[in-house]
Protein backbone atom coordinates (compact mmCIF):
# COMPACT_ATOMS: atom_id res chain seq x y z
CA UNK A 1 0.00 0.00 0.00
CA UNK A 2 1.15 3.36 -0.98
CA UNK A 3 1.61 5.86 1.93
CA UNK A 4 3.03 8.89 0.01
CA UNK A 5 0.79 11.77 0.94
CA UNK A 6 -0.82 13.32 -1.87
CA UNK A 7 0.83 16.78 -2.78
CA UNK A 8 -2.14 19.45 -2.39
CA UNK A 9 -1.86 22.79 -3.63
CA UNK A 10 -4.55 25.78 -2.64
CA UNK A 11 -5.49 28.36 -4.67
CA UNK A 12 -7.12 31.19 -2.30
CA UNK A 13 -8.49 34.20 -1.14
CA UNK A 14 -8.32 33.94 2.78
CA UNK A 15 -11.27 34.83 4.05
CA UNK A 16 -12.87 32.94 7.11
CA UNK A 17 -14.18 30.02 4.77
CA UNK A 18 -11.01 29.89 3.19
CA UNK A 19 -9.47 29.43 6.46
CA UNK A 20 -11.46 26.57 8.33
CA UNK A 21 -10.78 24.53 4.39
CA UNK A 22 -7.01 24.72 5.05
CA UNK A 23 -7.03 24.12 8.12
CA UNK A 24 -8.65 20.87 7.34
CA UNK A 25 -5.61 20.34 4.68
CA UNK A 26 -3.51 21.19 6.88
CA UNK A 27 -5.02 17.97 9.73
CA UNK A 28 -5.31 15.67 6.45
CA UNK A 29 -2.59 13.03 7.05
CA UNK A 30 -3.41 11.95 3.51
CA UNK A 31 -2.25 15.20 1.53
CA UNK A 32 0.53 17.32 1.79
CA UNK A 33 -0.38 20.31 1.43
CA UNK A 34 2.79 22.02 -1.15
CA UNK A 35 1.69 25.64 -1.34
CA UNK A 36 -1.25 28.44 -1.23
CA UNK A 37 -1.54 30.32 -3.97
CA UNK A 38 -3.79 33.76 -3.17
CA UNK A 39 -5.53 36.11 -5.38
CA UNK A 40 -7.74 38.69 -4.17
CA UNK A 41 -11.35 38.15 -3.84
CA UNK A 42 -12.89 38.11 -0.64
CA UNK A 43 -10.93 41.28 0.36
CA UNK A 44 -7.72 42.41 -1.39
CA UNK A 45 -4.65 40.87 -2.30
CA UNK A 46 -2.60 42.45 0.47
CA UNK A 47 -5.35 40.99 3.21
CA UNK A 48 -5.27 37.34 1.67
CA UNK A 49 -1.77 37.22 1.63
CA UNK A 50 -1.07 38.03 4.51
CA UNK A 51 -3.94 36.18 6.18
CA UNK A 52 -2.73 33.21 4.31
CA UNK A 53 0.69 34.09 5.82
CA UNK A 54 -1.08 34.49 9.57
CA UNK A 55 -2.74 31.19 8.91
CA UNK A 56 0.31 29.14 8.37
CA UNK A 57 2.01 30.58 11.66
CA UNK A 58 -1.11 30.15 13.48
CA UNK A 59 -1.00 26.35 12.57
CA UNK A 60 2.54 25.80 12.74
CA UNK A 61 3.00 25.46 9.14
CA UNK A 62 5.18 27.78 8.34
CA UNK A 63 6.87 25.39 6.29
CA UNK A 64 4.25 26.00 3.34
CA UNK A 65 5.43 28.52 1.17
CA UNK A 66 2.58 31.19 -0.07
CA UNK A 67 3.02 32.85 -3.03
CA UNK A 68 0.90 35.97 -4.15
CA UNK A 69 -1.30 36.41 -7.42
CA UNK A 70 -3.75 38.73 -8.96
CA UNK A 71 -4.71 41.84 -7.19
CA UNK A 72 -7.50 41.81 -9.85
CA UNK A 73 -9.95 40.09 -12.27
CA UNK A 74 -8.83 39.58 -15.62
CA UNK A 75 -10.75 42.19 -17.39
CA UNK A 76 -13.70 44.02 -15.12
CA UNK A 77 -13.65 45.17 -11.69
CA UNK A 78 -15.75 43.41 -8.77
CA UNK A 79 -16.90 43.94 -5.74
CA UNK A 80 -15.15 42.12 -2.52
CA UNK A 81 -16.95 40.39 0.65
CA UNK A 82 -15.52 42.76 3.32
CA UNK A 83 -19.26 43.05 4.55
CA UNK A 84 -18.78 39.58 5.30
CA UNK A 85 -15.43 39.02 6.04
CA UNK A 86 -14.65 42.01 8.02
CA UNK A 87 -12.27 44.59 5.61
CA UNK A 88 -8.74 42.30 6.62
CA UNK A 89 -11.06 39.37 5.73
CA UNK A 90 -10.02 38.18 9.01
CA UNK A 91 -12.84 39.75 11.19
CA UNK A 92 -11.02 42.80 11.88
CA UNK A 93 -9.91 41.66 14.70
CA UNK A 94 -6.45 43.33 14.85
CA UNK A 95 -3.73 40.49 14.43
CA UNK A 96 -0.58 40.95 14.49
CA UNK A 97 1.26 40.08 10.92
CA UNK A 98 3.22 36.96 10.29
CA UNK A 99 6.51 36.93 10.85
CA UNK A 100 7.66 35.95 7.67
CA UNK A 101 6.60 37.34 4.14
CA UNK A 102 5.54 35.45 0.62
CA UNK A 103 7.82 34.32 -1.92
CA UNK A 104 8.99 36.26 -4.88
CA UNK A 105 7.53 33.70 -7.47
CA UNK A 106 3.90 34.70 -8.67
CA UNK A 107 1.26 32.56 -7.78
CA UNK A 108 0.54 31.71 -11.76
CA UNK A 109 4.53 30.56 -12.00
CA UNK A 110 4.16 28.91 -9.14
CA UNK A 111 1.10 26.74 -10.22
CA UNK A 112 3.15 25.83 -13.19
CA UNK A 113 6.29 25.11 -11.39
CA UNK A 114 4.38 22.79 -9.03
CA UNK A 115 2.09 20.83 -11.97
CA UNK A 116 5.54 20.33 -13.23
CA UNK A 117 6.99 18.90 -9.65
CA UNK A 118 4.33 16.86 -9.15
CA UNK A 119 3.06 16.18 -12.29
CA UNK A 120 0.40 13.05 -12.65
CA UNK A 121 -0.24 13.29 -8.93
CA UNK A 122 -1.21 17.25 -7.52
CA UNK A 123 -4.69 17.91 -6.22
CA UNK A 124 -5.06 21.60 -7.02
CA UNK A 125 -8.33 22.88 -5.22
CA UNK A 126 -9.40 26.09 -5.87
CA UNK A 127 -11.12 28.18 -2.88
CA UNK A 128 -11.87 31.39 -4.60
CA UNK A 129 -12.15 33.25 -8.12
CA UNK A 130 -10.14 31.39 -10.97
CA UNK A 131 -8.02 34.78 -11.71
CA UNK A 132 -4.67 32.89 -10.99
CA UNK A 133 -5.37 29.40 -12.79
CA UNK A 134 -6.66 31.13 -16.03
CA UNK A 135 -3.44 33.30 -16.16
CA UNK A 136 -1.02 30.17 -15.63
CA UNK A 137 -3.10 28.29 -18.38
CA UNK A 138 -2.60 31.36 -20.66
CA UNK A 139 1.08 31.10 -19.76
CA UNK A 140 1.10 27.25 -20.46
CA UNK A 141 -1.81 25.32 -21.91
CA UNK A 142 -0.21 22.36 -21.21
CA UNK A 143 -1.51 22.97 -17.47
CA UNK A 144 -4.41 20.45 -17.31
CA UNK A 145 -2.07 17.59 -18.70
CA UNK A 146 -0.70 17.31 -15.53
CA UNK A 147 -3.10 18.28 -13.02
CA UNK A 148 -4.53 14.66 -11.39
CA UNK A 149 -7.86 16.42 -9.55
CA UNK A 150 -8.91 20.08 -10.33
CA UNK A 151 -11.60 20.95 -7.29
CA UNK A 152 -13.35 24.36 -7.51
CA UNK A 153 -15.93 26.09 -4.97
CA UNK A 154 -17.69 27.96 -7.37
CA UNK A 155 -21.21 28.69 -9.09
CA UNK A 156 -24.63 28.02 -8.25
CA UNK A 157 -25.98 25.24 -10.48
CA UNK A 158 -29.22 25.87 -10.44
CA UNK A 159 -29.06 29.63 -10.24
CA UNK A 160 -29.68 30.66 -7.26
CA UNK A 161 -27.06 33.62 -6.68
CA UNK A 162 -25.53 34.59 -3.10
CA UNK A 163 -23.65 37.91 -5.07
CA UNK A 164 -26.68 38.73 -7.67
CA UNK A 165 -29.84 36.68 -7.80
CA UNK A 166 -28.09 34.03 -10.25
CA UNK A 167 -24.61 34.27 -9.99
CA UNK A 168 -21.77 33.05 -6.80
CA UNK A 169 -19.36 35.07 -4.95
CA UNK A 170 -16.19 33.49 -6.71
CA UNK A 171 -17.61 33.11 -9.98
CA UNK A 172 -19.51 36.43 -10.70
CA UNK A 173 -15.98 37.93 -9.14
CA UNK A 174 -14.10 37.00 -12.26
CA UNK A 175 -16.22 34.92 -15.00
CA UNK A 176 -13.79 35.32 -17.94
CA UNK A 177 -10.98 33.43 -15.70
CA UNK A 178 -13.94 31.05 -14.83
CA UNK A 179 -14.63 30.45 -18.34
CA UNK A 180 -10.80 29.73 -19.43
CA UNK A 181 -10.78 27.41 -16.77
CA UNK A 182 -13.81 25.34 -17.13
CA UNK A 183 -12.79 25.32 -21.04
CA UNK A 184 -9.34 24.24 -20.44
CA UNK A 185 -9.94 21.68 -18.03
CA UNK A 186 -11.91 18.09 -19.73
CA UNK A 187 -13.16 17.38 -16.34
CA UNK A 188 -12.82 18.98 -12.55
CA UNK A 189 -15.02 19.01 -10.01
CA UNK A 190 -17.49 21.58 -8.62
CA UNK A 191 -18.66 22.17 -4.67
CA UNK A 192 -20.95 25.25 -5.40
CA UNK A 193 -23.29 27.47 -3.29
CA UNK A 194 -26.19 25.39 -3.47
CA UNK A 195 -24.65 22.43 -1.94
CA UNK A 196 -23.51 24.73 0.68
CA UNK A 197 -26.77 25.41 1.57
CA UNK A 198 -27.96 22.13 2.26
CA UNK A 199 -24.88 21.00 4.36
CA UNK A 200 -25.35 24.01 6.83
CA UNK A 201 -24.02 23.49 10.76
CA UNK A 202 -25.95 24.59 13.67
CA UNK A 203 -24.58 27.75 15.32
CA UNK A 204 -24.53 25.91 18.67
CA UNK A 205 -22.45 23.46 17.39
CA UNK A 206 -19.43 25.50 15.88
CA UNK A 207 -19.67 27.63 18.88
CA UNK A 208 -18.80 25.24 21.06
CA UNK A 209 -15.96 24.20 18.42
CA UNK A 210 -15.04 27.42 18.84
CA UNK A 211 -14.89 27.61 22.63
CA UNK A 212 -12.25 25.27 22.79
CA UNK A 213 -8.96 26.28 24.93
CA UNK A 214 -6.51 25.71 21.80
CA UNK A 215 -4.33 28.26 19.81
CA UNK A 216 -6.46 27.54 16.44
CA UNK A 217 -9.92 27.10 17.92
CA UNK A 218 -9.31 30.81 20.04
CA UNK A 219 -7.56 32.28 16.29
CA UNK A 220 -11.09 30.46 14.84
CA UNK A 221 -13.04 32.18 17.06
CA UNK A 222 -12.20 35.35 17.21
CA UNK A 223 -11.58 35.62 13.09
CA UNK A 224 -14.83 34.23 12.50
CA UNK A 225 -17.26 35.94 15.07
CA UNK A 226 -17.70 38.74 12.74
CA UNK A 227 -19.11 36.37 9.77
CA UNK A 228 -21.04 34.11 12.08
CA UNK A 229 -23.09 37.12 13.63
CA UNK A 230 -23.62 37.98 10.08
CA UNK A 231 -24.83 34.70 9.04
CA UNK A 232 -26.93 34.42 12.28
CA UNK A 233 -29.05 37.46 11.24
CA UNK A 234 -29.20 36.76 8.00
CA UNK A 235 -29.05 33.09 7.38
CA UNK A 236 -31.05 31.72 10.68
CA UNK A 237 -30.22 28.64 12.40
CA UNK A 238 -27.26 27.36 10.35
CA UNK A 239 -23.74 28.31 9.64
CA UNK A 240 -22.55 27.40 6.01
CA UNK A 241 -18.90 27.34 4.95
CA UNK A 242 -18.40 26.78 1.51
CA UNK A 243 -14.77 26.70 1.36
CA UNK A 244 -14.85 23.82 4.27
CA UNK A 245 -17.27 21.55 2.29
CA UNK A 246 -15.04 21.94 -0.75
CA UNK A 247 -12.23 20.82 0.95
CA UNK A 248 -14.14 17.86 2.31
CA UNK A 249 -15.06 16.99 -0.92
CA UNK A 250 -11.46 17.12 -2.24
CA UNK A 251 -9.58 15.53 0.23
CA UNK A 252 -12.25 12.47 0.74
CA UNK A 253 -14.73 12.22 -2.60
CA UNK A 254 -15.32 8.96 -1.81
CA UNK A 255 -18.11 10.36 0.39
CA UNK A 256 -19.63 12.46 -2.11
CA UNK A 257 -22.86 11.86 -4.15
CA UNK A 258 -22.33 13.37 -7.66
CA UNK A 259 -23.48 14.11 -11.02
CA UNK A 260 -21.60 14.58 -14.13
CA UNK A 261 -22.89 17.23 -16.67
CA UNK A 262 -22.05 20.28 -18.92
CA UNK A 263 -20.99 23.46 -17.30
CA UNK A 264 -20.25 26.83 -18.27
CA UNK A 265 -20.29 30.30 -17.35
CA UNK A 266 -22.42 33.09 -18.41
CA UNK A 267 -20.27 36.75 -18.97
CA UNK A 268 -22.55 38.80 -20.62
CA UNK A 269 -26.22 41.14 -19.16
CA UNK A 270 -27.99 40.10 -15.78
CA UNK A 271 -26.83 37.05 -15.90
CA UNK A 272 -23.16 37.37 -15.90
CA UNK A 273 -21.49 34.85 -13.47
CA UNK A 274 -24.32 32.59 -13.97
CA UNK A 275 -22.88 28.75 -14.03
CA UNK A 276 -25.25 27.11 -16.32
CA UNK A 277 -25.70 23.16 -16.23
CA UNK A 278 -27.21 20.98 -18.73
CA UNK A 279 -29.25 19.11 -16.25
CA UNK A 280 -30.32 16.82 -19.30
CA UNK A 281 -27.96 16.56 -21.40
CA UNK A 282 -29.58 18.57 -24.23
CA UNK A 283 -26.91 20.55 -25.61
CA UNK A 284 -23.48 19.61 -27.83
CA UNK A 285 -21.49 20.32 -24.81
CA UNK A 286 -19.88 17.32 -22.87
CA UNK A 287 -20.08 16.72 -19.40
CA UNK A 288 -17.07 18.37 -18.14
CA UNK A 289 -18.29 18.97 -14.32
CA UNK A 290 -18.92 16.45 -11.56
CA UNK A 291 -21.02 18.32 -9.17
CA UNK A 292 -21.23 17.58 -5.21
CA UNK A 293 -25.40 17.22 -4.84
CA UNK A 294 -24.62 15.72 -0.94
CA UNK A 295 -22.04 14.67 1.22
CA UNK A 296 -21.92 13.10 4.32
CA UNK A 297 -22.74 15.08 7.02
CA UNK A 298 -21.39 13.61 9.68
CA UNK A 299 -17.85 13.38 8.22
CA UNK A 300 -18.26 16.80 7.11
CA UNK A 301 -18.35 18.07 10.77
CA UNK A 302 -15.90 16.16 12.14
CA UNK A 303 -13.34 17.54 9.41
CA UNK A 304 -14.68 21.01 10.69
CA UNK A 305 -14.54 20.16 13.99
CA UNK A 306 -10.97 18.61 14.22
CA UNK A 307 -9.37 21.59 11.84
CA UNK A 308 -10.88 24.40 14.91
CA UNK A 309 -9.69 22.02 17.85
CA UNK A 310 -6.32 22.47 16.09
CA UNK A 311 -5.74 18.24 16.21
CA UNK A 312 -3.42 18.75 13.14
CA UNK A 313 -1.03 15.94 11.55
CA UNK A 314 2.20 17.91 10.64
CA UNK A 315 3.63 15.99 7.67
CA UNK A 316 7.64 16.02 7.44
CA UNK A 317 9.11 17.79 4.09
Amino acid sequence: MNNTPIPLLIDTDPGVDDALAILMAFADAQHQVVGLTVTAGNVGLGHTVANALKLCEVAGREDVPVFAGCATPLLHPSPDAADVHGADGFGDVGLAPAARHAESEHAAQAIIRLSHQYAGRLLLVALGPLTNIALALRLDPTLPERIARLVVMSGAVNGRGNITPYAEFNAYFDPEAAHIVFGAFAQFDVADWEATLAHGIAHAQVDEWCAADTPQARFYDAISRKTRAWARQGRGEHWHSADALAMAYALQPELAETASHALHVELHGAARGMTLVDWQGLGARPANARILLRYRQQQLEQKMRQAILGECKVIES
